[in-house]
């Protein structure tokens, strides 16, 4: 067992990128000393489980919806917002399930999702100069010096607010709140109110007539009433993801308890750095980030360091190309990949690579940028003959107004309505079953 601690330790020898600069490294080793004390927020058999749905994926017989917010907020560990946030989920879940034929594995960016990359170390405001918003698990919001000022305390706060967000998930998830006919029923209401939403009609009256005939043969299934729902965040500060890593008792092997799975960013993926090499070592099921710049040898290298046994469901690419590059440098990596026999599987993010600012200031995109984009990875995928596995979404169940578009549009003077995000911005309800809609006209065409 100590072969593994020793182990697990090994990243910190190596260079750490998008790391807070904390101002007191006693703090921060009283705090993680604390967090490896504490219960696991995730049990590595529920890992184990995710990873079994994953290799469904990767043989193209299941569809992975992963969404929630770019940047969970301490002040949005609430009852109605993990509610909300599920509500729509579940939703876009149904529509896709229906469509597809095939499972849908409904994965949260929830219960972690607290801390973020950025592009530059500080913000510059007024001349004022202040390191930048890290996520609500490193500083503050505010641009304040004591706010944005790193503090490690903020870490056990995100283990906590991370315990209550799950521990309401599950309560939906199995309480009755997940039944699918209710889940049905709140699509047609969309259905009935969106300008969106009449296109979808005929889909929407062919899951009720589905339904209608599974209750006349008097089908009731346990599915029908509670779903599997899985967290996720990308592990992104290694202090929090390191102190909360426990040696499962049944197989002695490490896993990253406060996740099922858990993703590298796109700026952290780094051969070799710290969080591939923290990566390597961990058993859960994890995802990659792939940019427009990643070249195939690359992603053939991240196969090599991250999955060498070679098992499907360990290793997920998640590709962040843009709208406008999707279709010019998706193609070589799948083909590539595929070719080296490596089991993996291709989940496309449509939003990362479809930020702009718009004339406010605001940071935003533009929904036919983010269904563009999707379009593309299943061209690419039909077209090499290889599976679309999902999608991955920044979300809310609230009607913000943060991407411009969608069926009730929102140009680019409402924006600054209902901008609510932390950090980047999010699809809102309405947008978000759109675009499932969307997906599954996708799906079947």
């Amino acid at each position: 067992m100590s072969s593994n601690l020793v182990d697990l330790d090994s990243w910190r020898a190596l260079p750490a990128a998008q790391q807070p600069d904390w101002p007191d490294r006693g703090e921060l080793d009283k705090v993680v000393a604390e967090l490896g004390g504490l219960p696991p927020l995730v049990f590595a058999g529920e890992c184990d489980q995710l990873k079994e749905q994953l290799a469904a994926v990767a043989r193209g017989e299941a569809f992975v919806l992963q969404g929630g917010d770019c940047a969970e907020t301490f002040a949005g560990a609430t009852a109605d917002n993990v509610r909300q946030k599920l509500k729509t989920l579940l939703q876009m879940a149904i529509v896709l399930t229906y469509a597809g034929r095939v499972p849908v594995v409904k994965i949260g960016r929830v219960a972690g999702q607290f801390a973020k990359p950025r592009s530059k170390p500080t913000e510059v405001r007024n001349g004022v100069e202040l390191p930048a918003y890290r996520g609500d698990m490193v500083n503050g919001f505010d641009f304040t010096p004591e706010a944005r000022m790193p503090d490690p305390w903020r870490l056990l706060k995100a283990y906590h607010s991370s315990a209550v967000t799950l521990n309401l998930a599950r309560a939906f998830t199995k309480g009755g709140y997940a039944d699918l006919r209710q889940v049905h029923a709140w699509n047609q209401d969309f259905v009935a109110e969106s300008p969106a939403g009449r296109r979808y009609e005929q889909l929407a009256r062919e899951i009720d007539q589905a339904l209608a005939f599974m209750r006349a043969c008097r089908a009731e299934p346990e599915e029908f009433h509670t779903v599997e729902f899985y967290s996720s965040h990308e592990a992104l500060i290694l202090d929090y993801d390191r102190a909360l890593t426990r040696i499962d008792s049944r197989t002695g092997l490490p896993y990253d308890v406060s996740a099922h799975m858990v993703w590298i960013g796109e700026r952290t993926r780094q051969l070799d750095g710290a969080h591939v090499d923290f990566f390597a070592k961990i058993r859960n099921p994890i995802g990659v980030k792939l940019g427009p710049t990643t070249t195939p040898d690359e992603a053939l290298a991240l196969v090599d360091k991250l999955n060498p046994a070679n098992e499907a469901g360990r290793l997920t690419f998640i590709t962040r190309m843009g709208a406008s590059k999707i279709r010019e440098h998706l193609p070589a990596l799948v083909k590539e990949v595929t070719a080296s026999g490596a089991r993996v599987a291709w989940i496309c993010d449509p939003m990362h690579g479809n930020t702009f600012e718009a004339p406010s200031g605001h940071k935003t995109r533009r929904v036919d940028d983010v269904l563009d984009e999707v379009a593309g990875f299943f061209e690419v995928h039909r077209s090499l003959g290889t599976h679309p596995g999902g999608i991955h979404i920044e979300f809310t169940g609230d009607d913000v107004t943060e991407c411009v578009g969608g069926g009730h549009e929102i140009n680019e003077a409402d924006l600054a309505t209902r901008y609510e995000t932390a950090c980047d911005p999010r699809l809102n309800r309405g947008q978000s079953l759109d675009l499932a809609f969307r997906v599954a006209e996708l799906y079947r065409g």
